[in-house]
């Protein structure tokens, strides 16, 4: 065990935390959510109502056979009495099922429509926010956090109505029974309050921990199971099971010292109940011996006492449940107000058509939280339908480009038009569109090879996948497969070689038919046979488009019409690779390292 590395040094924050909201906020948030159902509300609120109101007969049922039919000596009356009660229970039962399946519908779909608006909301986010946050934390959120607001609104807000309403009347009813016997009563009331008040804010605060150690618990769950290899790679199993030890050691922390609070709390309110129970005895007792009082009326007293216990009881439990949600929605609606750092300005037009000519003018960008730009003073002209190479060493900006190219950040100076559009001009949608991604990682989706073939273009005809597989010299292996185009590829395409999960990512970006693509370290990775294979695909795709080619090997990009060397943020050289050859500058020096001084590049223009 390596308890010496501090489980801190792994945790990636938020930028920054923001206020934490009352309490009354973000229940009246969720309960925005909730009225959208208002019709199942409503007759989930008249079982609320139904159910309280017949539940304060039988105290009076009893009443009545101990002041009446007792005292009447007549035998037959006990059973009117009996069939009575037995008839309000069917009703109160009636009633219950009602109240709790048309809370649950409302519940439901409340819950069903804060999930989507929050998946919604962060599919809107810019790249700027998940990369300040992971992964497992984001989904704690949809997952854990929402499941803890659901307990809230299918049964805390059903039992905080009926306990409310069953309150109000018990207290009406105890008043006119005897008002003294009740304002005895209420004097433990302000004990009760001020408790509940104080260990109110604690929960709260307690369970704000527990739902954030339970994200770090999903954050490492999440981390490590997707890099499986890596950690068996270094043979860090051994270390990864302490990290987790760690983190779920400080879950079961939190959760202990939030149970400790709650099993606190319970038992004073149970003692403050026991004294009510106490001065109802003491003081009732006395005016029966007196005659002020009749023996009937004290016991129907008692048994309202009884029915009044029950929503005090409840009332910890619920706001324990409350507590737990408040902490959970607040997290939520942290998330859901975050705005984007890219928007579409209000006056932005979609883009009907592209050619693909791109002109970047006196740009400069620092990635947030940075002060180090990447990319200063960028200038450069690409026409439509032409193959331009970005090459240059690691952090040269290369990737960069190609982010603000798609719109993924703004530039903090300077500008990018596309078909001589500001791009800040265009709604980001339209603006996406024209672009087709294959990069050096490729992530697939956990499903056949049509369906990540498909999320180039959703909704594409199986003929239409057919051809933009043989068009990426995708069709043969695939066919190959027992299931051809049915093949199950796994996670991130695990199933497949790198060769093939780059071909169907090719059939993908084909598929989508875009104006401008962009290949980013695409063969890095592949033997010579399937890097050749693919460059015969990407010689089918770059007709009649615009081509952005990021390599480090420069035998892929030897056919560029345009090579752009990055180095520092800055463009150092431009041009077709043979001129730059021939100057002997910093291309030149690049390409000598990998092809040797007398070797002339493949299918170089000299």
């Amino acid at each position: 065990m390596m308890r010496g590395y501090h489980i801190g040094h792994f945790t990636r924050g938020a930028a920054g935390e923001k206020p934490r909201q009352p309490i009354k906020v973000i229940l009246s948030r969720l309960a925005a959510y909730a009225l959208k159902s208002r019709g199942a509300l409503a007759i989930a609120a008249l079982g609320v109502v139904m159910a309280s109101l017949l539940n304060l007969v039988v105290p009076q049922l009893t009443r009545i056979s101990i002041d009446q039919v007792i005292p009447s000596g007549d035998i037959s009356r006990i059973f009117f009495v009996a069939a009575a009660i037995i008839v309000t229970a069917i009703a109160i039962g009636a009633t219950s099922f009602v109240r709790s399946y048309f809370m649950s519908i409302v519940g439901q779909r409340t819950i069903y429509e804060l999930r989507n608006c929050l998946y919604r909301h962060l599919q809107t986010l810019s790249l700027g926010f998940f990369a300040q946050r992971r992964t497992g934390e984001l989904m704690s959120r949809v997952t854990n956090d929402v499941n803890a607001v659901q307990q809230l609104i299918t049964s805390g807000v059903m039992e905080i109505a009926t306990d409310a309403m069953t309150f109000m009347v018990i207290m009406v009813i105890l008043f006119f029974t005897d008002w003294r016997l009740m304002l005895f009563l209420l004097a433990t009331f302000p004990v009760t309050i001020m408790v509940t008040m104080k260990f109110g804010a604690a929960i709260r605060n307690a369970y704000r921990e527990v739902q954030k150690h339970i994200a770090h618990v999903n954050e490492h769950l999440q981390e490590t199971i997707a890099n499986i290899h890596v950690v068996k790679s270094f043979g860090n199993e051994e270390y990864e099971i302490d990290r987790f030890d760690q983190r779920n050691m400080l879950n079961m922390q939190a959760s202990i010292n939030a149970v400790r609070l709650w099993s606190v709390y319970f038992p004073l309110i149970e003692i403050m109940n026991y004294v009510g129970l106490v001065i109802i005895l003491s003081f009732g007792v006395m005016r029966v011996m007196g005659g002020e009082l009749s023996l009937g009326t004290l016991v129907a007293f008692m048994a309202y006492y009884q029915l009044l216990q029950q929503p005090i009881r409840r009332f910890s439990h619920v706001m324990n449940v409350v507590q737990q949600a408040s902490a959970a929605a607040e997290r939520i609606f942290e998330i859901m107000d975050t705005a984007p750092d890219i928007m579409d300005r209000p006056d932005a037009i979609p883009l009907a058509s592209c050619r693909g000519g791109l002109h970047i003018e006196k740009v400069t960008f620092s990635y947030p939280g940075s002060r180090d730009p990447v990319l200063c003073d960028v200038s450069l002209e690409v026409e439509p339908n032409r193959t331009v190479a970005l090459v240059g060493p690691s952090g040269a900006g290369k990737s960069t480009m190609v982010n603000l190219l798609m719109r993924f950040y703004d530039p903090q100076e300077g500008r990018i038009l596309l078909d001589g559009r500001d791009l800040r001009g265009l709604t980001i949608d339209s603006v996406r569109k024209q672009f087709g991604v294959v990069s050096q990682e490729i992530l697939l989706l956990n499903g056949t090879v049509t369906e990540n073939i498909a999320y180039g273009r959703p909704g594409a005809a199986p003929d239409e996948i057919t051809a933009a597989a043989h068009e990426a010299n995708a069709h043969d292996f695939i066919t190959e497969f027992p299931e051809g185009y049915n093949t199950q590829v796994g996670e991130r395409g695990v199933k497949l070689s790198g060769g093939q999960r780059q071909r169907i990512a090719i059939a993908r970006a084909l598929l989508k038919n875009p104006a401008i693509l962009v290949f980013d370290e695409a063969t890095s990775h592949l033997d010579s046979e399937a890097e050749q294979r693919i460059q015969q695909a990407m010689e089918r795709l770059r007709k009649n488009r615009t081509c952005i080619v990021i390599a480090h090997r420069l035998s892929t990009v030897q056919c560029a019409d345009l090579m752009v060397v990055l180095d520092k943020g800055r463009i150092v050289e431009c041009g077709r690779p043979g001129q730059l050859l021939a100057d002997g500058g910093r291309y030149a020096t690049m390409f000598n390292l990998q092809f040797g001084a007398a070797q002339t590049a493949p299918g170089q223009d000299d």
